[in-house]
């Protein structure tokens, strides 16, 4: 398990077969110049511990993970970062020690002695979160600016503990709506006791929509609600109309233009798609294993291409 002989990134998930990450991340790597491969690891949840084994025995440099597994994944690492602690969410898996010898030193700074087995060293699995400064990254790629707005959150999973960190962080006012509203005020607890000025509500959904909308210049949605093959579906309510004044924000990227941000644009609402966010999260899990700049550009452009052919 020598650090230079881990080649191997992955995505773990289920489903993950509408997964734009793969050809993403081998554009990048190429790019780069190193000769890895990223790939889709489809990985039911009671397989999950099973996969996360195999990392550490089948040369991977690192992960990424997604829906279902950002909070099950929290148990199987060996530790977390300061931001996927916080949150209670994890994206991003990397080993302690660089995956480049002498070009990563940022990465594993402080976390913690190696484990020695003669002469083989193997590092600490840990687990990150990319997602919501990733999520902040495309928002001010697009001009908008976050602090002091009243932003509607929906849903209550892993994408949104990470939105609402780091919208809160940014100094933003939050509501959040979901269906399960335990799961909402889990968020919100967790939230202000690392904010404790912040201003974080939760309302159920449907029912508080409407008003919870009234007064919100930013909502997004974090759930899959709509996300390929359901594109029929949407987190919204159909009557409730959006206004030329807000901004509707999609983390769903496949299909780009969504049945939800096709309603808010028929009431001039401005729409963005959740393909940034992909790509900016996705740059920051990359230097998280390589120690060198991402190359977003040749990233998204990837991106856009895989989508096109879908």
């Amino acid at each position: 398990m020598e650090t230079a002989g881990r080649k191997r990134l992955g995505l773990l998930g289920w489903p993950v077969a509408h997964s734009l990450s793969p050809a993403m991340h081998n554009a990048a790597l190429a790019a780069l110049g190193l000769p890895w491969t990223y790939e889709l690891l489809p990985t039911p949840p009671a397989d999950l511990a099973a996969a996360v084994r195999r990392l550490r025995t089948e040369g991977f440099i690192g992960a990424n993970v997604t829906v279902p597994h950002k909070q099950a994944v929290l148990a199987l690492v060996d530790d977390l970062t300061p931001a996927a602690r916080a949150m209670g969410a994890v994206n991003t898996l990397f080993w302690a020690t660089p995956a480049l010898q002498g070009e990563n030193k940022a990465i594993g700074t402080d976390d913690g002695p190696m484990v020695e087995y003669g002469e083989m060293r193997v590092s600490r699995l840990l687990g990150d979160n990319t997602d919501g400064s990733g999520f902040i990254a495309d928002l001010l790629a697009h001009g908008v600016q976050v602090i002091g707005q009243q932003v509607l959150v929906i849903g209550g999973g892993g994408a949104a503990r990470a939105v609402v960190f780091a919208l809160v962080a940014a100094g933003a006012a939050v509501t959040i709506v979901n269906r399960t509203l335990a799961h909402a005020e889990t968020i919100a607890a967790i939230v202000t006791y690392h904010y404790p000025a912040a201003s974080v509500s939760c309302a159920r959904f449907p029912e508080a929509l409407a008003p919870a909308a009234a007064g919100a210049g930013l909502i997004v949605n974090t759930t899959s609600v709509g996300m390929w093959p359901d594109e029929d579906a949407m987190p919204w309510d159909q009557a409730l109309a959006l206004r030329p004044d807000q901004i509707v924000y999609d983390l769903v990227y496949r299909p780009r233009l969504t049945t939800f941000l096709r309603h808010a644009q028929v009431g001039g609402a401005r729409v963005i798609d959740g393909l940034g966010m992909l790509v900016q999260q996705g740059a920051a899990a990359l230097t998280r294993w390589t120690g060198r700049p991402a190359p977003v550009a040749v990233m998204r452009a990837a991106a856009e291409a895989a989508l096109a052919q879908h």
